[in-house]
């Protein structure tokens, strides 16, 4: 990777930081784990997620809320590690999980679709689900 393209990732990575962002965390429990997740309800914050990142703590996750329940796709472009992706419903119960989601190498990335609408989705490392015995149907709380 040439070196202003090194400087424009570090750039995006960290402005929020430089600038003071903090961000809007909440607690998140799964059965009996709770993490730390930043939640994203901007259009630009869901269309960057976890991209460019190089790693998410154990104790963390990204917990994405839109407006409406679809069934909104996600997709690995610019990730550095995998994830387990959990759709969460208006009721707060797991509807979907994919498990161990992969970064994206090489156009085009694939988006990853659930099988049934939701308003949430939780993003976490991969393994979490399983390491926790996260399954559909689960009640989910923040």
């Amino acid at each position: 990777m040439n070196t202003p393209r090194k400087l424009l990732i570090f750039l995006i990575c960290t402005f929020p930081l430089l600038v003071g962002y903090r961000a809007n965390l909440k607690k998140v429990c799964l059965k009996h784990t709770c993490i730390q997740a930043e939640v994203v309800v901007t259009i630009e914050e869901r269309q960057r997620g976890l991209m460019y990142r190089e790693a998410l703590a154990q104790d963390q996750g990204m917990l994405f809320s839109f407006e409406n329940e679809a069934k909104h796709g996600f997709w690995m472009k610019n990730m550095s590690f995998p994830l387990d992706i959990i759709w969460i419903d208006s009721t707060k119960k797991v509807v979907y999980i994919y498990k161990n989601a992969l970064p994206c190498k090489e156009e085009p990335c694939v988006s990853i679709l659930p099988q049934y609408a939701a308003k949430y989705v939780l993003e976490v490392n991969a393994g979490f689900s399983d390491a926790h015995r996260i399954n559909i149907g689960d009640k989910v709380n923040f």
